[in-house]
């Protein structure tokens, strides 16, 4: 053992075998000084983040080309809309002078026919597609989940399969002529598959705590779904608004075969006047004009609900 020190001295400094001499001559640990860190992590990530953003500009640009080329062909003679000029030669308001003053059925009419068409179809789509949603997820009964396989079949189904039979029915309850062929149309389309597969999907992702706290609360099934779980699928609601308005209003088919008077056209249907401009070429400036007008309440339904709608896809996918 080492003695221990006496009078407080200091203890002798114990020399690392094979080292002689006084403990002042050890040198001392030399510091490290560190080294500047290295750039940690991929270093093309801001490359690559420019080539897809690049990509992107140009495929959104190529995108938006048919519509620029819509509003410039408006503002052109019938002459000048058949060549490839960018800018008219010469510029005239005539095609929308003749949208506006001469078409008929008036452009207010037809919008006013298609926005009827188009609010009635997503209303009914909203609630039947919620209503059904709802117990798809959350109820228990028998024949449940074969129920809901032929809702997804239907989706399989082509509406020209179903073309005769539901003319025949329409037809028999008076609903192909007059007043009548605004509802014919709106039954048709009054409930997609597509919407009940989203809200299904959705209601799935929610959590049961939820709805089981409103249980114990004593809340029966609807004011569980209609309090409850209504207001949190709001997301996947303005989804399904969106979507359907956005095919009700461009809806094509079914109009031309239900709506058999001019005064009750949509505006796809009016599409087909300027097929011909007094001989066989089409009118395209005022055509043009129309598909600009008819552009206009999607574009504007999309940038303020495109959040809305983004998530409520998102989240519709989130549980199967």
């Amino acid at each position: 053992m080492t003695p221990a020190p006496v009078g407080g001295a200091a203890p002798p400094t114990v020399l690392a075998p094979g080292v002689s001499g006084d403990a002042s001559a050890v040198p001392a640990t030399p510091t490290l000084t560190a080294a500047p860190a290295a750039h940690v992590g991929d270093r093309t990530v801001h490359w690559r983040r420019r080539l897809a953003y690049t990509v992107m500009i140009i495929y959104a640009i190529l995108m938006f080309t048919p519509f620029a080329w819509s509003i410039i062909t408006s503002f052109k003679t019938l002459p000048d809309s058949v060549r490839l000029s960018v800018f008219p030669q010469p510029f005239t308001l005539g095609a929308w002078d003749y949208v506006f003053r001469t078409l008929n059925p008036s452009i207010l009419r037809l919008f006013a026919n298609s926005a009827g068409i188009a609010l009635a179809i997503t209303l009914s789509n909203l609630v039947l597609a919620s209503l059904a949603g709802y117990a798809f997820a959350r109820l228990r009964f028998p024949g449940r989940e074969v129920l809901f396989l032929v809702v997804l079949a239907t989706l399989m189904i082509p509406d020209q399969l179903r073309l005769v039979p539901v003319y025949l029915i329409m037809n028999a309850l008076g609903l192909t002529r007059g007043p009548g062929q605004y509802l014919a149309v709106i039954l048709v389309m009054a409930i997609m598959g597509t919407n009940i597969f989203l809200m299904r999907q959705y209601f799935l992702s929610i959590p049961r705590d939820i709805e089981e706290a409103a249980r114990m609360d004593g809340a029966g099934f609807f004011t569980t779904f209609w309090r409850v779980m209504l207001p949190l699928a709001t997301p996947a609601l303005s989804a399904v608004a969106i979507l359907q308005f956005q095919g009700s209003w461009n809806a094509y088919f079914w109009p031309l075969i239900l709506l058999r008077d001019k005064d009750y056209f949509t505006v796809p249907l009016a599409l087909g006047f300027f097929r011909t401009a007094g001989g066989f070429s089409t009118n395209y400036p005022p055509l043009m004009a129309v598909v600009v007008l008819a552009t206009l309440p999607v574009f504007l339904l999309y940038v303020f609900f495109q959040r809305y709608f983004v998530e409520g896809i998102a989240a519709s996918g989130v549980k199967g």
